[in-house]
């Protein structure tokens, strides 16, 4: 008998089945980058509280008596004692002191931008022999510790008749502050584009004319990012001018400071101590409020570009 295989029956059509795919891990990065944000935004309020309150103290302080800031020294004051700054300004000298540093530090750093920009110029734009040996001598010249440099240089100044004077201390902080400055400003030079330049070339304009009309204002972001940081560190300078500036007429406000917390023996005024502090203080954040959004801006564009 001849039989025939059949096939098996076809399963009855029906819908096909969902395959379910793999949740998307943005609800865990969301996650992650919410604790992550959460994180940093405390941090940043605690170095916040870090930062202001010891200056926001230092302000109340000076508006306080004596007695008022040993016995409570976190309460408000009564009123406001203008009498500590008067005192502070007129018997403790600061008005001097303001006045030396503010002519001390205005000429260094005028010179310190002029000398460093030219310098990082040349070194940013034109290839010479010894170039990059120029460059890291002052590259060097940051890593070398002033501290070793105070004995020699206080023979220096004293052989040049500069030991003592103002204009003596303003060569100094140039000079302490141009390695920095040129560090930086080359780095700055090397992202501006030398089209510009070329075509003032092609105008005619001199080198002089191109770097001072053409080149210096487009490094302005950069030239008030590193005057910033060299303002800051002439104003607080403290070691130079106490080994080279020993004259009490041409003191600056490091020297004054001093000189006001050790003359008040047993007399502790303190509020005239803080007052005068917080004369010092001012022009620093006065600065970096006014050139905040410039010292980003000289930072970003000469780190990236």
């Amino acid at each position: 008998m001849k039989t025939t295989d059949t096939p098996p029956a076809a399963p009855a059509a029906g819908p096909a089945p969902v395959v379910k795919a793999p949740a998307p891990a943005t609800k865990e990065k969301s996650s992650e980058g919410q604790v992550l944000n959460v994180f940093s935004h405390g941090v940043l309020i605690i170095w916040a509280i870090l930062v202001v309150m010891p200056l926001l103290w230092a302000v109340m302080a000076s508006f306080k008596t004596d007695d008022s800031i040993l016995s409570t020294p976190w309460a408000l004051p009564d009123k406001l004692h203008f009498e500590n700054w008067s005192r502070a300004w007129s018997q403790a000298h600061m008005s001097d002191y303001f006045f030396n540093t503010v002519v001390v530090v205005g000429c260094s750093l005028v010179g310190t931008l002029l000398l460093g920009s030219m310098a990082a110029y040349v070194l940013a734009r034109f290839d010479f022999p010894g170039n990059r040996f120029i460059y890291y001598m002052f590259i060097g010249g940051m890593s070398f510790p002033i501290i070793l440099a105070l004995v020699p240089l206080f023979f220096v100044m004293n052989n040049m008749a500069l030991l003592n004077t103002r204009h003596g201390l303003i060569m100094v902080y140039i000079a302490y502050s141009l390695p920095f400055t040129v560090f930086f400003l080359t780095s700055f030079f090397r992202t501006l584009p030398s089209s510009v330049a070329e075509a003032a070339m092609l105008d005619g304009a001199s080198h002089t004319r191109t770097f001072f009309q053409v080149m210096l204002p487009m490094a302005k972001p950069g030239l008030i990012s590193v005057g910033i940081f060299n303002f800051l560190g002439q104003w607080n300078q403290y070691m130079l001018p106490q080994v080279l500036n020993t004259e009490p007429d041409h003191r600056v406000l490091s020297q004054g400071l001093v000189e006001l917390a050790n003359s008040q023996g047993y007399k502790g005024d303190w509020s005239g101590l803080f007052a005068g502090l917080v004369m010092a203080m001012l022009p620093v954040l006065a600065a970096y409020i006014i050139f905040q959004r410039q010292v980003v801006a000289g930072l970003t564009a000469g780190a990236v570009k």
